[in-house]
């Protein structure tokens, strides 16, 4: 007799989908995510293209969901350790990290005014830092703070037990381990940024006023570390000469061998971002083609009337930076011309690619010559970018038809 529960490992808007398509037809589910809060990398997205509206309006409608639904159960801070059996009876293994706070907690943030220590700040990509107890971040769902156990002096400082008025930290917490009996398995985890330090011709994790398209993201969005102003990293100063560089790393045999499929029009969303804070800004991108398909083509027109916008095709060979300055300098061929251009801006940045974040799984699962997931495991099913490079809209696609295939494999057993 095997299990009728499902279980989705990710919460970002692919499992979130899964999990919730799953449960609104009578399925009980169980959603995993490793981070402190639900919403993955959608939530750390300053707007959606080609709409340009914030993502959290799209999320909170599917958070609202999962909290008042009798038939989903998730947990934050929690990884897949072990599966073992078949479609239809499936035994996982989940190790759960301890948060060290607990329900008590109203998120009122004395306990961060007493933190002496700080932390890097992942949900803005390094730019900036929290203490090392903190507020995920301002839509964190569930919105209660976390304790980075790496960063957290524990006992020995104990100053934010002292300021907690309602007694909701907890440094004594362990690591605990609970199994599943689940029939079926959603593996939604996402992707990840290319690796920047890969990119030494760019400078990439060097120059400080060289980012990425997704420090991009933060940098526009008014919860982010400059509150929505695109200033660059080295002295705060505002951008007036800005590049993008698309395909860094993708398209390119040495790196990511394929289009990462979201690059061309995230870079074109981020120029709206830049003429809407400096609209006399010189912006240019750096493209090998610009692929705006479909009904995103109209978009791409609409940004080319921005104007002041300079469209230069080729690849950029090197980057370097002014010591002094800080500026940094473009070196490219000018294919359309026929010249070799070196143009110098305030700030540049890298449209990284996408990478699967399935390096290292729990279980036997054949991929792509890409290193994404392929189904073909009865039961198991990958969802979202894990399979390939998707938009959120093409996410939401396919996590709906992962779930339709994970309630088929407990109906037919």
């Amino acid at each position: 007799m095997g299990s009728n529960s499902i279980l989705v490992v990710g919460g970002g808007i692919s499992g979130i989908t899964a999990a919730v398509e799953a449960s609104e037809v009578g399925y009980e589910v169980f959603l995993l995510e490793k981070r402190p809060y639900l919403g993955g990398r959608v939530t750390q997205l300053n707007q959606y293209f080609p709409k340009l509206c914030p993502p959290n309006c799209g999320l909170e409608i599917n958070l609202k969901r999962i909290k008042n639904s009798p038939y989903i159960k998730f947990f934050t801070q929690a990884e897949v350790e072990e599966i073992t059996g078949q479609e239809g009876n499936f035994t996982v293994k989940v190790r759960l990290s301890p948060r060290f706070v607990t329900d008590k907690c109203t998120a009122c943030g004395k306990c961060t005014e007493v933190c002496p220590v700080e932390r890097t700040d992942e949900f803005n990509y390094a730019l900036g830092k929290t203490k090392a107890i903190y507020l995920p971040q301002i839509f964190a769902f569930p919105f209660k703070y976390a304790i980075d156990a790496q960063a957290c002096e524990g006992e020995k400082c104990g100053k934010c037990l002292a300021a907690c008025p309602y007694g909701a930290i907890d440094l004594k917490m362990q690591p605990e381990t609970m199994t599943l009996e689940v029939g079926a398995i959603i593996w939604a985890t996402g992707w990840q940024p290319y690796d920047l330090t890969k990119l030494e011709q760019y400078g990439a994790g060097r120059y400080k006023n060289v980012i990425t398209n997704v420090q991009m993201e933060r940098l526009a969005a008014t919860d982010g570390p400059t509150g929505g102003q695109i200033l660059r990293p080295s002295d705060g100063k505002a951008v007036s000469r800005i590049a993008f560089v698309q395909c860094a790393g993708s398209r390119d045999e040495n790196h990511l061998p394929f289009c990462s499929a979201v690059c061309c029009m995230a870079s074109l969303k981020q120029v709206t971002y830049v003429r809407e804070k400096h609209p006399d800004a010189e912006i240019s991108i750096f493209f090998i083609d610009i692929r705006a398909l479909g009904r995103h083509e109209d978009f791409f027109n609409r940004v080319k009337d921005l104007g002041n916008i300079n469209l230069i095709k080729g690849k950029v060979g090197t980057i370097t930076e002014d010591d002094a300055t800080k500026d940094v300098t473009v070196q490219v061929e000018d294919q359309e011309a026929g010249r070799l251009l070196t143009e110098t801006f305030d700030m540049v940045v890298l449209a990284t690619g996408m990478e699967p974040t399935s390096k290292h799984l729990p279980f036997e699962l054949p991929r792509t010559p890409d290193g994404f997931l392929a189904d073909t495991v009865p039961g198991i099913y990958g969802a979202g970018c894990v399979k390939r490079p998707l938009d959120v809209a093409g996410s939401v696609q396919d996590a709906t038809a992962a779930a339709l295939k994970a309630i088929q494999s407990v109906v037919g057993r």
